[in-house]
């Protein structure tokens, strides 16, 4: 595993976060991006937190993948797993107003659902926070693995 960087370019921090993004483009002005990112979501107006999110492709999806999204999302096809992810996705989105994002972690589909039934449970403002912190988690593992 690399360590984490001090510095990164804004087209490095697109391909970790899934877009050129005011996130991203922050991320780059700062020193240790991929350890500040918390304190500089902080500083994000709402519209930019939601380009952050919705900038990353839904789980399950099967067009429109980065190459890295991909691979992390797996192979699992289930159509029955496939469809509950469609639907609790669009109820999550309408709910929220953001794209669920969550660190799949090499995890099948079938294990997100849960996860995505619980969060729909959840307060809109816990759960963009907890979208955003996952959106980081996702960004510094892909550094991590290279």
């Amino acid at each position: 595993m690399r360590e984490l960087p001090r510095h990164l370019t804004v087209d490095e921090l697109a391909e970790l976060f899934e877009g050129r993004t005011a996130l991203a483009e922050r991320l780059a002005e700062t020193v240790n991006p991929l350890d500040s990112a918390a304190s500089v979501i902080e500083t994000l107006s709402e519209e930019e937190k939601l380009e952050a999110l919705d900038a990353h492709p839904a789980i399950g999806a099967r067009t429109g993948l980065s190459a890295r999204s991909a691979g992390e999302q797996g192979a699992d096809d289930d159509p029955a797993v496939l469809g509950e992810l469609t639907e609790l996705n669009r109820r999550y989105e309408e709910r929220f107003g953001f794209r669920f994002v969550v660190f799949v972690n090499r995890r099948p589909k079938a294990e997100i659902v849960p996860v995505l039934r619980e969060r729909l449970e959840r307060s809109r403002d816990e759960e963009l926070d907890t979208a955003l912190a996952e959106l980081v988690a996702i960004a510094r593992d892909r550094w991590q693995r290279g």
